[in-house]
């Protein structure tokens, strides 16, 4: 028979390595009088469920500077943090307490019971007696018919992830306020959800869960709508060395669909990574299941750095609209063109 178990063995010995680092490191901050906190981050639901979305961390001191924000956190930061796994966490909903356990890497994604109004709604997390953090989740209301999902990376932000030098530099090194966003997304976006109150909108990510607090930071900073997070846990699996980036797309566009079957989404993403392939692959598979896809084609300079585009099939004779666009003005566009939005006299601007 094949000797077929040895790669899968040496993968789990891996993921038991990096548990025993996480927990050896936990100890040390443990023993300098740290404790674990919890960071909750935008879910979403229905109007009888929840989605409640955070991680449980013991996070080093930063120093900040006048008010606000924190100025000039450099990547490195986000994952200075000690996760905290199997934690357990006390998660408050509608004054409803409920007990959860944080995962292997102390990531918090459950579903919780909840009647909820429509629209942004208080969700408040604590451990081990911390004091409680205050989320919002989104919940859907049964008359919705249209949300957006749009990729983070070359998307909304440009990172040129792919290339693994230019991601390390821009995820560990970069301070964050020198993180640019792509002209005219934020608009995009931002009429979009102004077309269709009460829609949802998912920023999904192959993004790992550490920078969470920075992604949430920027697009703030460069007025995208808020939305729920969906982002990744790097690090070894029970069966790979790294989680895969495309499986977690897929995996949570299939999820979407399932769970709101009435709503038609506004699929965002470039021509730099995956995004045709998967969103052709999720167009076919839920027809009924989406409104258009748009893609942003990088420009020669991003394309290069990002290792090259990917090509971008034929839509012409599919049953969804295709539209794509160097940026969201031109998307925009676009998308006015073939009706999902109406673009009124005040146009939209060449940066986000």
């Amino acid at each position: 028979m094949p000797a077929e178990p040895a790669p899968r063995a040496k993968v789990l010995w891996l993921a038991r390595l990096e548990y025993r680092f996480h927990a050896w490191r936990e100890r040390r901050a443990r023993a300098r009088g740290q404790r674990a906190t919890v960071a909750g981050y935008p879910g979403y639901g229905g109007e009888d469920w929840v989605r409640v979305l955070g991680r449980v961390l013991i996070v080093p001191p930063v120093r900040t500077r006048s008010g606000g924000e924190y100025a000039g956190v450099r990547g490195w930061r986000s994952f200075a943090a000690v996760p905290v796994g199997f934690a357990q966490v006390t998660v408050i909903v509608d004054g409803v307490s409920h007990e959860v356990v944080a995962d292997r890497g102390g990531v918090i994604d459950t579903v919780l019971p909840a009647t909820l109004q429509p629209g942004w709604q208080p969700v408040t997390m604590s451990v081990e007696g911390s004091e409680p953090f205050e989320t919002r989740v989104f919940i859907v209301g049964s008359d919705v018919r249209f949300g957006v999902v749009s990729d983070v990376d070359d998307t909304v932000m440009v990172t040129a992830l792919p290339r693994p030098l230019v991601a390390a530099w821009n995820s560990f090194v970069l301070n964050e306020h020198a993180r640019q966003p792509v002209p005219g997304m934020a608009v995009l976006l931002e009429r979009l959800v102004r077309d269709h109150p009460g829609a949802p909108v998912v920023y999904l990510s192959t993004g790992a869960w550490n920078v969470a607090p920075t992604l949430q930071r920027f697009l703030r900073r460069h007025l995208f709508p808020p939305g729920a997070l969906l982002l990744t846990d790097w690090g070894p699996t029970h069966d790979r060395w790294f989680r895969s980036g495309r499986a977690h797309k897929e995996e949570n566009l299939r999820r979407l669909a399932r769970e709101f079957p009435h709503v038609k989404w506004m699929l965002i993403g470039d021509d730099g990574q995956h995004d045709d392939d998967l969103y052709t692959s999720f167009t076919s598979e839920f027809p009924d299941h989406v409104t258009a896809v748009a893609i942003r084609r990088l420009s020669p300079t991003e394309a290069v750095l990002a290792g090259g585009r990917t090509a971008v099939n034929d839509h012409s004779a599919a049953g969804v609209p295709w539209v794509t666009g160097d940026d969201g003005a031109g998307l925009l566009d676009r998308l006015s063109e073939i009706g999902v939005v109406d673009r009124d006299a005040d146009g939209v601007g060449g940066g986000a």
